[in-house]
């Protein structure tokens, strides 16, 4: 048994690699500042005497004792971290510095969430890790996908000055229970508006693609990439290697739902990949992984939990997060 400290853990991915590790026997520390995490992802844990749910914001230095660290703290879809542009950016990197100041204190191993955000919109497909990527530092997307590039680029110097075990994981597109209706991502977006029966809302002519990883498949990755021992601390892609288009998402995710909704497009956000798709052959031959749930299970499943979620609200979505300085009206 460990006592596992997780980052973010009261958010999408975060919540879900908790119970996975309370699951095999562990303690585990949950620290989040709530600024788009939900406590209410953490209420099926909170009766566990092996779960802790600490309030705190990485960006602050943390003094605890563990015996590994996942760093997964950081708005994760634009519309979250389009709001905090500043904060996001510090987020990343000041939360990188901070975790691995603890992790080199405690002698402990480190891993973290990085993204498939760092390669930009990608003239390089699929995306491996060797691909350096081509990221607007200008844009709107800038404080993600240069707060992630930086912390990256922390944790190997970390590896090379001070000898740290770290692992850096590279997430493609994640979706299931737990996703906030809110968060702008276009599996939670579809689903929601499918149920309420509205249009679906399409930016560009639904051409671009993504890779779409349901998040047991996405913890199980993370997992193994942190058990890895003999690990180099090279960077990993976690992802489905299996290419959708967005309109290809929006019929299926119509059907089903059963809805009557229709499909009606807009235009395309500044720096919007045009494709995204993860090249796992390293993670499969590191980590012996590979997703195994496919898309129509996958959606079956997280339709279930917003049907869930609607019905519990009466209809109506949840507040985008306790800690939250602006709550849209």
């Amino acid at each position: 048994m460990k006592r596992i400290l997780v980052t973010g853990g009261a958010g999408f991915i975060g919540s879900h690699l908790c119970e996975r590790l309370l699951g095999q026997g562990h303690e585990v520390l949950c620290v989040d500042n709530f600024f788009t995490g939900s406590r209410a992802n953490c209420e099926p844990m909170l009766g566990n005497p092996r779960f802790e749910l600490m309030r705190h914001d990485v960006t602050f230095p943390l003094y605890v004792e563990v015996d590994e660290i996942y760093n997964l703290a950081c708005p994760a879809s634009p519309i979250h971290y389009q709001r905090d542009p500043v904060q996001t950016t510090k987020t990343s990197v000041m939360g990188a510095i901070n975790m691995l100041g603890l992790a080199k204190r405690l002698k402990v191993r480190v891993l973290q969430a990085s993204t498939s955000e760092v390669y930009g919109d990608p003239d390089v497909h699929p995306q491996p890790e060797s691909y350096c990527g081509s990221v607007n530092i200008a844009g709107p997307r800038a404080c993600y996908d240069e707060g992630k590039r930086c912390a990256e680029t922390l944790f190997h110097d970390y590896r090379r000055q001070h000898g740290m075990s770290v692992r850096v994981a590279r997430i493609f597109n994640t979706y299931g229970p737990n996703m906030h209706p809110q968060d702008g991502r276009v599996v939670s977006n579809f689903i929601i508006q499918a149920l309420r029966g509205e249009p679906i809302t399409i930016y560009g002519d639904g051409s671009q693609t993504r890779s779409f990883c349901y998040v047991d498949d996405l913890v199980e990755g993370l997992m193994r990439l942190m058990a890895a021992d003999d690990h180099p601390g090279d960077v990993v892609n976690l992802g489905n290697p299996v290419e959708t288009t967005v309109l290809a998402l929006a019929q299926r995710v119509v059907e089903l739902c059963g809805s009557p909704s229709t499909i009606t497009c807009h235009p395309l956000p500044q720096d919007d990949p045009r494709r995204r798709c993860p090249d796992i052959a390293r993670a499969r031959a590191a980590l012996h992984w590979s997703p195994r749930i496919d898309l129509d299970t996958g959606l079956a499943r997280t339709i279930a939990y917003f049907e869930g979620l609607l019905a519990r609200q009466g209809g109506a979505v949840l507040p985008l997060g306790e800690g939250r300085r602006t709550i849209p009206a």
